[in-house]
């Protein structure tokens, strides 16, 4: 059977037609329009305007971040700086419609359905280009053949993403990775920036310009509601959708990774397995774990474990910590580990939201935290974990320089403020400075703020909340300027 006569040309055209409202309107549909755009917008949209260098954009993320969106905004962006509306092209490549064709046919019929007779000066948008097979390599051949057009993919299924653009872009590709919402990125949407105000705080001998908060009560409140609701932006929208977060987020989220988003990629079998795995290492976010524990506790061989740890990670949907020692030197042999979801409201998604008085919640805001570093590039993060004597010690965050395997930095992350009240109760941390020569540290609390010192050492105490919201800020900060 020919393909033209599997779907019509007219239906796909007409499906093309319906996708690219702009070619009529000259706008984007209202749905989008009245989105408001992510933080994260003004890095993207500089990558698609470049024209120097021939390379398609591939738009990366876990699911529901608000990947589609930002491209309507791009187009939305295009059209508003001069662009003709018909030399841009969207194809949600997700849709049965286009499932026999190949990219080249897609582009026909855009070309065809615009009458317009070549590519040049356009822009293409494939939207979810995983669930075609081969995708890198057709792409790469459409940026080879068509220099004057700039190209933009996007796609969730981060396995395959991850693996097939390193090995078949390379020089063709430009990877931009969308992660879930920040903290600063969640009072942004919720328009609570009045809540942040410019101040400064006392860091060892120096005073560090920093966003503090006028009203650390409230700000505390909109905390919570992040780590239970705060990933995804159309949740955060939401109230009826953070009624029923486990089906929002567990059908729509989690079932389609862990189920259908290619784990035969990575030679899984079992995928209710690995369903089931996903669900215990969720519940357990922060904890420490050794493959020993977890074969015991789930049933799962070793090796079955290593491969579903690797796939959840490529997959975006858990961060594994590897642990070093006082010094910060890594152990020969990874024993033990500590694994954090990518994004707190996960756990709620898939168990009950928590209160700022659970036991749960201390492990809720070390995972926020950690999420809002993982927005860092190349950034070589672990904790700390040693036993001299009977002595034993732990420091939950510390960034290493890789280059001179040396602590750059210790955090100790607390949702309470009796350190705060007791700072000589933090020992392991006093150790772990005096070991590596470090003069000062900072410590989270519930609401307190302010130095203390302690055995010669200078600790800053912060709230949770604003030392999250500053991650977030530096880090859009850093990336603005090295873009």
């Amino acid at each position: 059977m020919g393909k033209s006569r599997l779907i019509p040309t007219e239906k796909i055209v007409d499906r093309l037609q319906f996708e690219n409202p702009w070619w009529i309107t000259q706008k984007i549909p209202s749905v989008y329009q009245e989105m408001s755009k992510r933080l994260y917008f003004d890095l993207f949209y500089p990558f698609v305007t470049e024209r120097e260098i021939r390379r398609a954009v591939v738009l990366m993320g876990p699911r529901r971040v608000g990947k589609t969106v930002m491209m309507f905004h791009t187009i939305s962006q295009l059209i508003e700086e001069g662009v003709d509306p018909r030399q841009i092209f969207f194809v949600g490549i997700d849709n049965p419609i286009y499932i026999h064709l190949g990219l080249q046919e897609i582009l026909d019929l855009c070309i065809d359905a615009v009458k317009s007779d070549n590519l040049d000066d356009c822009y293409v948008f494939f939207d979810e280009i995983q669930y075609l097979k081969d995708w890198e390599r057709h792409l790469k051949v459409l940026v080879d053949s068509y220099p004057k057009t700039k190209f933009v993919v996007s796609g969730s299924a981060a396995a395959a993403l991850k693996w097939h653009s390193t090995e078949s872009g390379a020089g063709r590709f430009t990877d931009f990775m969308l992660p879930p919402l920040t903290f600063q990125e969640f009072i942004h949407l919720k328009n609570k920036n009045y809540l942040i105000q410019q101040g400064s705080i006392s860091y060892g001998d120096k005073q560090v310009p920093y966003c503090l908060s006028n009203d650390i009560e409230e700000l505390n409140k909109e905390f919570v509601q992040y780590l239970n609701f705060g990933g995804y932006p159309e949740v955060v929208m939401s109230e009826k959708i953070q009624q029923d977060m486990g089906r929002y987020v567990k059908n729509d989220i989690v079932d389609k990774v862990l189920l259908s988003d290619l784990p035969s990629l990575y030679g899984i079998k079992d995928v209710q397995e690995l369903n089931r795995f996903f669900s215990y290492v969720a519940y357990n976010t922060g904890n420490e774990f050794s493959y020993e524990t977890m074969s015991r506790e789930s049933g799962i061989q070793k090796e079955v474990i290593k491969k579903y740890l690797e796939y959840l990670e490529a997959a975006f949907l858990i961060k594994v910590l590897n642990k070093v020692d006082v010094s910060a030197k890594r152990l020969k042999r990874i024993t033990s580990f500590k694994v954090y979801l990518t994004n707190s409201s996960l756990r709620t998604a898939l168990f009950s939201p928590i209160k700022e008085t659970d036991s749960e919640m201390g492990n809720m805001v070390e995972t926020a935290i950690l999420s809002q570093w993982m927005h860092r590039d190349n950034l070589d993060l672990t904790y700390s974990r040693w036993k001299e004597g009977r002595n034993e010690g732990e420091v939950d965050l510390v960034l290493v320089d890789d280059k001179r395997f040396k602590p750059v930095w210790g955090v100790e992350i607390k949702w309470s403020n009796r350190y705060y009240e007791k700072p000589q109760d933090l020992s392991s941390l006093i150790q772990f400075c005096k070991v590596n020569d470090f003069t000062s540290a900072l410590v989270t609390s519930i609401d307190k703020q302010g130095t203390k010192e302690v055995s010669d050492l200078m600790f800053t105490f912060l709230p949770a909340s604003i030392y999250a919201y500053n991650i977030g800020e530096n880090t859009l900060r850093m990336k603005s300027t090295s873009y």
